[in-house]
């Protein structure tokens, strides 16, 4: 077995070592060019342009003004965006590292509701845990297949607007595990393994999926093996282990760190980070009416429901959780420090497909080796985390508040009838929702893939822009006629358009911004006013966090708000209907999930009215 412990700053090394030479090699990374650093002035302006919606002219003035200081002469800009191009020329990408590490690994916030995206799936046809048990089997053998695809180079370069795009991510996703640290955390990957976890009623297993020869268990073979841990895993007071990983990530890494100096229990936290994924079998959950189903759903693939339902079947660290319920349900859990949205929707639509056959494989007549549980030694410190940590998790769980709809009126092509982007067209639908209940715009960001770039991560879009503002505070107002509004709808599309074109050729502002600040740390300089200014503390505030899952199928993702006083919505269009879930905190009077999603309801039919007004 091959551990390597890998920081942001030296897993892009060690990618390129094990793909070197490889023929997976023309799959990661060698067909895309490197990341740009976007001119200064560039951005700088983009940023005023960003502020204008959103704060009042005499605080543009002096915005305006630490911007001149610093990118005039004697300024640092010029010197930090020096900086920045020497890390371009010298590094395989000049921000994903700082990313991941700023973003992620320096983050010391619960990665339950706050980080892990969760995806629901369409519900499958059993309601028992007989049929449990037969979907798990075939979602393990899918996702092993999907493994081999990738193993041998055998996956496709994806391509987006005829470019194609960096697949590095797609080789960490298996046997990857984040550890939490006291300052900052790290992230683990595990060549060779042969092993998934399987956890259910807490209780943890170490579960072969190989046989002797090599060659991957069928569907039988590892349907069997579940079946054994059914049998060895009846609901006992077992203390739930996977809570202690929803913990702040300082408290969790000082109890990881008691939690290890146990041998039998380092044995047994190794054995579940070397894994290549964690399956969670979920015991029954209380039944809701069907409006209510896709909401409780998504909360339970989210947090697993709280720590009387199934949150102790979660390890959270873990870069990939597979859940599956006994009524159906089931769903996805990743982390993002590895992971990101796209990979893991090409990894679904495999095993979507791979479920749709017959087992390709005949059993073999092997015996097969009781799948191996997993004990820990439970001192007095370690319950003691281990009830904080229950503690904490249920009240994040209870400050949550989900709402998921389906949203049947119309779909993609309705935008798309009328030459107008269906992503671009939501985005103002959801500034407009978010006027109509606060009667404000707000910062909001919506997800870019950068993966047409070496190593690319993701940046923002930003909302509101002038356009879109102009047409929000005319929307309501009977003096302007249908036609002009029309009018600034498209020019607040075209806007949002032309920003996602930007995004996408790597010149968005967002990580530019951050990159210079953290040069600038980076050499050890005062941060710049421009990064203490009120302004920018507004501008990244984001009040609407927002992602789009453009997935073949009808799921749902579904994560926390950025802020306290925020919101976050997933939508995922298909040609006619739309799927949202919408999350907010109970904790802030101003914020309700129902009365967002409700709005935003009302508001994509007023907008579908203005396009098609009934006679």
């Amino acid at each position: 077995m091959i551990l390597r412990k890998i920081t942001a700053r030296t897993c892009r090394v060690w990618l390129s070592r094990v793909v070197s030479g490889s023929s997976q090699e023309r799959c990661f990374s060698s067909l895309v060019p490197a990341q740009p650093v976007p001119p200064l002035a560039q951005t700088l302006q983009g940023y005023l342009r960003a502020l204008e919606p959103l704060i009042p002219e005499e605080e543009l003035v002096h915005t305006r003004k630490n911007i001149q200081k610093f990118c005039g002469e004697g300024g640092l800009g010029p010197q930090l965006q020096e900086g920045l191009e020497r890390r371009a020329r010298h590094s395989n990408n000049w921000i994903s590292d700082w990313w991941v590490q700023w973003a992620y690994l320096e983050s010391r916030q619960p990665l339950p509701v706050h980080s892990n995206p969760a995806i629901s799936l369409p519900k499958r046809d059993f309601s028992d845990w007989r049929g449990q048990l037969v979907f798990a089997s075939k979602l393990i053998a899918a996702a092993l297949d999907f493994k081999n695809v990738v193993d041998n180079g055998r996956l496709p370069v994806e391509y987006m607007r005829g470019q194609p795009l960096c697949m590095e991510l797609f080789p960490l996703l298996f046997s990857s595990c984040r550890i939490p640290g006291r300052k900052h955390d790290t992230i683990t990957h595990h060549s060779r393994a042969r092993h998934i976890t399987v956890v259910r009623n807490y209780q943890f297993f170490q579960m072969d999926v190989y046989n002797s020869d090599g060659s991957r268990m069928t569907e039988s073979q590892i349907h069997a093996q579940l079946l054994r841990i059914r049998a060895e895993s009846w609901k006992t007071d077992k203390e739930p282990m996977g809570i202690l990983t929803s913990e702040h990530r300082q408290t969790w890494g000082q109890a990881y760190s008691r939690l290890l100096k146990d041998k039998l229990n380092k044995e047994s936290v190794r054995a579940i980070e070397k894994g290549l994924f964690t399956l969670c079998l979920d015991s029954p959950v209380m039944r809701v009416s069907d409006d209510k189903y896709s909401s409780r759903m998504a909360a339970q693939i989210l947090h697993g429901g709280g720590t009387h339902s199934n949150s102790g079947n979660r390890w959270f660290d873990k870069t990939l959780q597979f859940v599956v319920g006994e009524d159906g349900s089931w769903g996805l859990l990743y982390e993002q420090a590895t992971a990101e949205g796209p990979p893991i929707a090409t990894l679904l639509d495999h095993i979507l497909q791979y479920c749709k056959k017959p087992d390709p494989k005949k059993t073999p007549l092997i015996p097969l080796q009781m799948p191996k549980k997993l004990y820990f030694n439970i001192d007095r410190e370690i319950k003691r985390d281990i009830e904080h940590a229950k503690q904490n998790l249920d009240i994040l769980i209870n400050d949550l508040d989900i709402r998921c709809f389906n949203f049947q009126r119309f779909g993609k092509e309705l935008p798309k009838q009328h030459n107008l982007s269906p992503n671009a067209f939501i985005q103002v639908a959801l500034q407009l929702a978010y006027y109509k209940v606060h009667n404000e715009v707000c910062a909001s960001c919506d997800i870019a893939s950068q993966r047409m770039f070496r190593g690319g991560r993701t940046d923002y879009i930003r909302s509101p822009t002038n356009q879109m503002l102009k047409f929000v505070l005319t929307f309501d107002d009977p003096s302007i006629s249908r036609e002009a509004k029309l009018e600034l709808l498209r020019e607040a599309i075209e806007t949002y358009v032309t920003l996602t074109d930007q995004a996408l050729k790597g010149q968005s502002i967002d990580r530019h911004l951050l990159g210079l600040k953290l040069q600038a740390i980076e050499e050890g300089l005062s941060v710049p006013r421009l990064f203490m200014d009120t302004a920018y503390g507004l501008a990244t505030h984001w009040k609407l966090r927002t992602g789009q899952v453009p997935a073949n199928t009808d799921s749902v993702m579904c994560f926390g708000p950025l802020v306290p006083d925020g919101y976050a919505v997933c939508y995922n269009p298909q040609s006619d209907h739309v799927h949202f879930s919408v999350t907010a905190f109970n904790c802030c009077e101003e914020t309700q999930a129902e009365t967002l999603a409700a709005t935003l309801h009302s508001t994509l039919c007023q907008l579908q009215e203005l396009l098609q007004p009934t006679v």
